[in-house]
């Protein structure tokens, strides 16, 4: 889908007329689809999308930089805003379009409740925006400069392809539709050479009826129609010799080319990936080839039924007949077993990006689907699933695990479940149950639990008259765990086996795991996180990641190679756990209550404390970055800013700066405090007991109420004094927590000098704090 965008972008640059060409909105939306998420993440509910796209040209006329300048100008804009929304109202009123008058109604109220009293706001929103757009498109226009080359040979490569696939199977339709032709043709040839032959032996026995001369005439037209005819059961034998040998190309091509890429490409979406081409084009090339190698079929019925009628020696049919048949039923044969596909891998609904990993005891679904879709086999294929069918690892691994299938295993294939009308079967209610064997299982078996690999099987039979054909298919290797706890390492197995091996039934893979090229583990990494948010890791981010796992001296090198154990198994560094569970840990940090800073490109993440400190030293004092901990295994997040030295102040000359860290959050007061909130209220306590909050740019230089103010939890509003319905007061001053270190950070040496105030030591700074200042700490 990239290459189309990229593909259709230079199209419509070149042919559209230039003033259209300029618009930036509608150049933004030709771009490829890593450049469309960067713009995806300029606007939010205080400016959506939605106005951006409905009023594209009127923003991009104005001048929103001097506005943002400007109050007076800032409102007139904030007015002629609203007029246009009110023009785009009356023309979805026009239209009778309900839900997007209800869109831009609900637009104008936030945009009136948000900016009406700061104008300027809206303004220097708008302006961020559109220059933040123009960036976006310089960004890309360098990209394709770099890459059009090789991209267009790509893109223009995979047309090829596609067309000439395409033209390959409507050319197996036509050659089946001229054999129809030419067989009909051979049919009526036949019947005249029948008619002619009983004609003239009926004249045979009318002794008078016809002169020696005239016989031998007619029998010499005999002779030449015989000719004919041998001549065109020759050809039509011929024929379809040519269209089996066509067949069995396009086939080949679908099943050993195309079949397999669209395998891989699940695999890869399983894991995260880019999401998988839909089957429907597949679908369209198989059936059409199903459906001539049927025609076929009927073809050589026919040839059968004329050679009964009129046979000779030697006859090409009958010669020939025997080798086509079982030459078309090998093919129809192999199609149709091709055809019988995993379409959506198990996985349970309650984590569903997580495939592959099932639990017992807990609903999973699959589903199955059959590419050849002809009528004739709606309701008439019944699939069973199995459970490690012919798997040779329960009897050679020692420890091997085995399972029994809970559930409705039957299923009957039809087009009505389907959405797109395609032959499926979805098994919706299957569960896993662990056999019990005599005694307790062992663990001396040289896989854990989450590195054993099984399978399930789903097996059906075709049946039509003359021909029956066994299908079966496997799904990818599946993961048991018992409890969720297992869920992490039992998806990092998952992980690892598609990202490195191509063979479903390979389950004893992780008896000896392949290493891993950090270029394509970093790959798999990013997609982690764009899976599940908007955003994937940057090149900066997978650097740190990569001297993690390597070393500080590899350099994150693309070559290098990465054991399982590494990865997974070992504890790195000093820490006291292995790489990938703390990825996971700061994967549900971030999916339960960072989503919105992450989505937004505020928080840097992965970065080292050497480069961290490199970025902040040259920055204004209170510039600050947002980074998780190293240390915490369930993830954490911490702030660093850089504060100006107090030898600096005094003697006005430049000194080192200083840096200082907050202890990391977890989940647990992530749970109690929102962290933009903990980043408005964070505080240091003077020596003179004055608390101050130092947090005051978002690297590089974004005030940091501009980059976090749209998160800020907003206070309740008080109940007016004749609200009777309010309810009463309980004596208590309503709190609201907050961080406080306990020492100015002007006056600290290291960051671990530096401790944020949990809520249970909060007896220990009321003791500290005098009570004339208890209500900076405490907010009312």
């Amino acid at each position: 889908m990239c290459n189309g965008y990229l593909g259709r972008q230079l199209f419509i640059l070149f042919l559209l007329p230039p003033l259209f060409r300029m618009a930036q909105w509608y150049q933004l939306q030709q771009l490829d689809s890593k450049f469309l998420e960067q713009v995806h993440q300029l606007y939010d509910d205080s400016f959506p999308m939605e106005i951006r796209q409905y009023l594209a040209q009127w923003l991009e006329n104005q001048d929103w930089e001097h506005a943002a300048n400007n109050v007076s100008f800032a409102t007139v804009l904030f007015h002629d805003l609203l007029s246009q929304l009110d023009d785009q109202f009356s023309r979805f009123l026009i239209e009778n379009n309900f839900l997007l008058q209800h869109n831009i109604r609900k637009s104008k109220r936030n945009l009136q409740d948000n900016f009406q009293e700061d104008p300027i706001q809206m303004a220097m929103i708008i302006c961020s925006c559109l220059k933040e757009e123009r960036k976006i498109l310089s960004s890309a226009r360098l990209s394709n400069q770099m890459e059009v080359g090789s991209i267009q040979n790509t893109v223009i490569g995979m047309l090829d392809k596609q067309k000439e696939l395409d033209a390959e199977v409507k050319g197996v339709k036509n050659h089946v539709i001229d054999v129809e032709q030419d067989i009909k043709t051979l049919e009526d040839m036949q019947d005249e050479y029948d008619f002619k032959c009983k004609t003239l032996q009926n004249r045979e026995h009318e002794s008078n009826s016809t002169s020696q001369e005239e016989y031998k005439k007619e029998q010499m037209h005999l002779n030449k129609m015989f000719l004919s005819l041998d001549l065109k059961r020759k050809e039509v034998v011929n024929k379809i010799v040519q269209l089996l040998n066509a067949t069995e190309h396009t086939q080949t091509a679908l099943i050993n080319e195309e079949l397999v890429e669209w395998k891989r490409r699940q695999q890869t979406a399983c894991i995260g990936g880019p999401p998988n081409a839909c089957l429907d084009q597949l679908q369209n090339w198989f059936t059409i080839v199903a459906e001539s190698l049927q025609q076929v079929r009927q073809q050589l019925k026919k040839l059968e039924e004329l050679e009964q009628k009129f046979t000779y020696d030697p006859d090409p049919i009958t010669k020939n007949k025997q080798v086509l048949q079982d030459r078309t039923h090998s093919l129809f044969k192999q199609l149709i077993q091709s055809s019988f596909v995993v379409e959506r891998q198990p996985c349970m609904p309650t984590h569903p990006q997580r495939p592959l990993v099932l639990k017992t005891g807990v609903q999973f679904t699959v589903k199955l689907r059959l590419l050849v879709k002809l009528q004739e086999l709606n309701y008439n294929l019944k699939v069973k699933v199995l459970f490690d069918k012919d798997v040779s690892e329960k009897n050679s691994v020692k420890g091997f695990r085995k399972f029994n299938i809970l559930g409705t295993s039957t299923k009957v294939m039809n087009m009505e479940e389907s959405t797109n009308g395609s032959l499926a079967a979805e098994f919706r209610h299957l569960q896993l149950k662990e056999q019990k064997n005599a005694g307790s299982r062992t663990n001396e078996g040289p896989l854990i639990v989450t590195e054993e690999l099984h399978s399930l099987s789903f097996e059906t039979q075709l049946c039509q008259p003359g021909l029956v054909i066994d299908l079966e298919t496997t799904s990818l290797p599946i993961v048991v765990i018992s409890n969720v706890s297992q869920l992490p390492s039992g998806w990092a197995s998952i992980l690892w086996f598609n990202m490195l091996s191509t063979d479903p039934k390979n389950l004893s893979f992780f008896l000896n795991p392949p290493y891993a090229k950090w270029s394509k583990l970093s790959e798999v990494l990013s997609w982690q996180f764009s899976s599940v948010t908007k955003r994937g890791l940057n090149a900066d981010q997978l650097s740190m990641l990569g001297e993690k796992l390597l070393g500080p001296t590899s350099g994150g090198s693309h070559d290098c190679l990465i054991p399982w154990t590494r990865f997974c198994k070992e504890n790195i560094n000093d820490k006291n756990f292995p790489f990938w569970l703390w990825i996971e840990g700061i994967l549900e940090l971030i999916k339960k209550h960072l989503l919105c800073l992450w989505n937004d490109g505020c928080i840097m993440g992965f970065i080292s404390k050497e480069k961290e400190r490199t970025l902040l030293k040259d920055q204004s004092p209170g510039t600050f970055l947002l980074r998780f901990s190293e240390s915490s295994r369930e993830g954490a997040i911490t702030f660093t800013w850089v504060e100006g030295s107090q030898i600096e102040l005094v003697l006005l000359s430049p000194a080192e700066p200083q840096f200082h860290s907050v202890e990391p959050y977890t989940k647990k007061e992530l749970s109690a405090v929102t962290f933009p909130d903990i980043i408005r209220n964070y505080k240091v306590m003077a020596a003179e007991n004055i608390p101050e909050n130092p947090l005051r740019f978002l690297y590089p230089d974004i005030p940091k109420d501009n980059a976090f103010g749209k998160y800020y939890s907003r206070p309740k509003e008080a109940p007016e004094p004749m609200d009777l319905d309010s309810p009463k007061g309980n004596g208590y001053i309503k709190t609201e927590l907050i961080s406080v270190s306990e020492v100015h950070p002007s006056r600290l040496q290291s960051p671990e000098n530096l401790l944020p105030m949990s809520p249970e030591e909060f007896d220990e700074v009321s003791r500290m704090v005098d009570p004339a200042e208890i209500d900076t700490v405490i907010i009312s």
